[in-house]
């Protein structure tokens, strides 16, 4: 049963909004001002959040920004304000959905159930398995075996990137591009670097490779040991 936390000031707007999300099988919680619907999603998350813009403390779109400073929990925008560059501005401030009063329940409930599937889809990082190396994308712990590696996040970056690809050859532009957003080129060595503090933290040489096989003038291949 999903847990909707409804932001609203106006008692009568708030109870007609409880009274129909619980009749459409939704748990419901509500706060009557921006910075008790702040304290709510920091203290038990709901899995999405209704609000109205007209809050009597703090503006709506300043507290859609806090929430978003602290949480991904979904949000739907409910409000009296049509402007279209409210509307833009909000969505690209972190609002998941926007439906402007007068609205029905009906459209309210397809809204909701769309935010709340594409979450769904979206799901949390996979982790990532080779051989007895484990890469949990989430919590950014890497391991190898039982030992959990002490990697700088650049480092768990570049491990990562490479470990989605297990098997495939990656050239260093290719890294240099997506894991140090250099869109136009950068020190190559600057790759090299990396990969070797990599190597000594997994317990192998360049020329000695467990996990990371160099493929010269190519790029680089994570691949577990026995395909070395």
């Amino acid at each position: 049963m999903p847990q909707v936390l409804v932001v609203e000031d106006d008692p009568e707007v708030r109870d007609a909004l409880l009274r129909f999300l619980v009749g459409h099988g939704y748990a419901t919680r509500s706060a009557p001002t921006g910075l008790a619907g702040l304290r709510d999603v920091l203290q038990d998350p709901p899995d999405l959040v209704v609000l109205d813009l007209g809050l009597p403390d703090v503006d709506g779109a300043e507290l859609l920004g806090m929430v978003r400073a602290v949480s991904k929990v979904p949000v739907v925008v409910v409000t009296a304000r049509d402007a279209e560059e409210q509307i833009v501005a909000l969505l690209n401030a972190g609002a998941d959905d926007y439906l402007v009063k007068p609205f029905s329940a009906a459209q309210l409930d397809a809204r909701i159930r769309a935010v709340l599937r594409r979450g769904a889809a979206d799901g949390p990082p996979r982790s990532i398995t080779v051989g007895d190396l484990s890469i949990d994308p989430g919590a950014r712990i890497a391991r190898l075996g039982s030992e959990t590696l002490d990697l700088a996040p650049r480092e768990f970056e570049l491990l990562r990137y490479l470990a989605e690809r297990a098997g495939q050859v990656v050239t260093k532009r290719e890294l240099l591009s997506e894991v140090w957003q250099m869109a136009y080129g950068g020190a190559e060595k600057t790759v090299d670097v990396h990969l070797s503090w990599l190597r000594r933290k997994l317990g192998e040489t360049a020329s000695e490779p467990r996990y990371l096989y160099t493929v010269r003038g190519v790029g680089v291949r994570l691949a577990e040991p026995a395909e070395g």
